[in-house]
């Protein structure tokens, strides 16, 4: 099975969000679509990746299983007609392609926000799946661990990963800065549109956890809070809950929502505190820094913020690609070398055939430590025989000249069929 790993690939480059959608699994149906590759298919070394921004399937087979792949994905996710997605779906059929691909997307290389450190604990968790299926062989094993080994590279040794990329990563990394000196701050966060639900859902990763949402439609605020430990708020309570906060955000356009100094002052509200404005048109008076203690930051202030990042991360991509490329030459050896361990196999058991051939011929004039020592000094010549074509082989591996040594290998000594 050596250099047929191919990937399927679906991702928010060239596809509508409603079709990433419908096509998009869950743990639950990652583990189910595997199963049914497993039962269905041929594949080998089954890795399946989905997020909210691409749904990949990685395998080993020597045949194109797109089709089918595509076909039970569907079936997993209720729907037979695959006519709708199949035209999204990019088939990566070269070896080192596919091996590439999968270093970029757990990398971040291909992540919509550059860098994206979420990317790699997916793609762990897909590891750990096809794994617990019994879906990952020597080969996916050794693949993966070499992509976390330069991800840890990348992270150690580049500035990739530095600084928020994404507004709603920054706003929580701002909130995280304005309360440092606070002890359990508490933080509201008003309306929970796109940019609302992704600040929330980013503060699941930090060390912040006192959050309040409030949204006029209070069922999507509930929504919202159970995936987290976050509470909710009716939305006429709004400005009773901004008594009570610490941080402020709001993500309600300011034609429907806005927070005047003049209200402010009326609530009686300006006690030290922070705003974050993250609306457009602004909902947060600007006029509110002239109050004692209080702080206001705008969407150009987090923009601002994810700008710096994101050119530190583009600025690092050609060490993230060094950093690959030596990760991936390392791994191909390793393929090379295994690709070698069955004619060296086979090439010691026929020596170890003709071996035991002809001191069979002679033990039975021998006494029991005359035979034993002749077994002991066949064998050590066996080794050392079988020792110098290994380590030549070996190194002709590190230098991709080993096809040439094999086949010589398997020419003198008869190995084809055994090997075919």
């Amino acid at each position: 099975m050596q250099n047929q790993f191919k990937a399927l690939t679906l991702s928010y480059k060239k596809t509508p969000i409603a079709i990433r959608e419908d096509v998009v699994l869950n743990e639950i149906a990652c583990k189910n679509l595997l199963d049914k590759i497993r039962e269905f298919t041929e594949a080998q070394d089954v890795l399946v990746l989905s997020t909210c921004n691409r749904t990949e399937v990685y395998y080993t087979s020597g045949k194109d299983l797109s089709h089918e792949i595509i076909k039970l994905l569907a079936i997993e996710k209720g729907f037979i007609a695959t006519k709708r997605i199949q035209p999204y779906f990019r088939h990566i059929t070269k070896h080192e392609e596919a091996v590439q691909h999968l270093f970029r997307v757990a990398l971040g290389l291909e992540s919509q926000v550059l860098g994206d450190m979420q990317i790699m604990n997916q793609v762990k968790n897909a590891y750990q799946w096809s794994a617990d299926a019994g879906m990952a062989g020597p080969f996916l094993h050794r693949l993966l661990h070499t992509v976390f080994y330069a991800n840890k590279r990348v992270a150690n040794e580049t500035p990739f990963r530095d600084g928020a990329a994404s507004v709603s990563y920054a706003t929580v990394e701002l909130v995280e800065e304005l309360t440092n000196h606070l002890l359990n701050p508490r933080v509201l966060m008003i309306g929970v549109g796109e940019i609302g639900a992704n600040v929330c859902d980013n503060f699941r990763k930090s060390s912040i956890d006192n959050i309040t949402i409030v949204n006029r439609t209070h069922r999507k605020a509930l929504e919202l809070a159970q995936k987290g430990s976050a509470k909710t708020a009716y939305w006429e309570n709004v400005w009773e809950e901004m008594k009570l906060a610490d941080v402020v955000i709001s993500s309600v356009p300011g034609d429907c929502f806005f927070i005047s100094r003049q209200e402010v002052e009326k609530q009686d509200l300006h006690a030290p505190k922070f705003f974050i404005d993250l609306s457009m048109p602004r909902s947060i008076d600007s006029e509110l820094e002239q109050l004692p203690g209080v702080g206001v930051y705008n969407i150009d202030t987090i923009r601002s913020r994810t700008t710096e990042a994101m050119e530190m991360r583009l600025a690092a991509i050609p060490q993230v690609q060094q950093i690959m490329a030596e990760s991936m030459a390392e791994f191909q050896n390793w393929t090379r070398e295994m690709a070698m361990s069955p004619a060296i196999q086979q090439f010691k058991n026929r020596l170890e055939q003709i071996r035991q051939q002809e001191i069979a011929r002679y033990l039975k004039k021998l006494g029991a430590e005359e035979k034993e020592l002749v077994e002991a000094i066949t064998k050590n010549i066996l080794n050392k025989i079988v020792k110098m074509p290994a380590l030549e082989l070996k190194a002709a591996c590190q230098r991709g000249e080993s096809e040439a040594l094999l086949e010589g290998l398997s020419a003198l000594f008869d190995l084809e069929k055994e090997t075919a």
